[in-house]
């Protein structure tokens, strides 16, 4: 189990990845559909992680 300060830094990161492909695949959505998908992709599991540790902060 990580501590406290941890999780939050692993949220902090997670969250601002989520943004960050989220953020590539607007900018690249009407050029390559399929690329801006897979960014939409990373985007979603990095946000479903970010749920989970969020989760886990509150449970501690």
């Amino acid at each position: 189990m990580k501590t406290i300060e941890e999780l939050k830094t692993r949220i902090k990161e997670l969250s601002s990845q989520a943004v960050k492909f989220s953020k590539k695949a607007t900018e690249v959505c009407l050029t390559d559909r399929e690329q801006a998908k897979h960014f939409r992709q990373q985007a979603r599991e990095a946000s479903k992680r970010c749920q989970l540790l969020i989760q886990e902060l509150k449970r501690q």
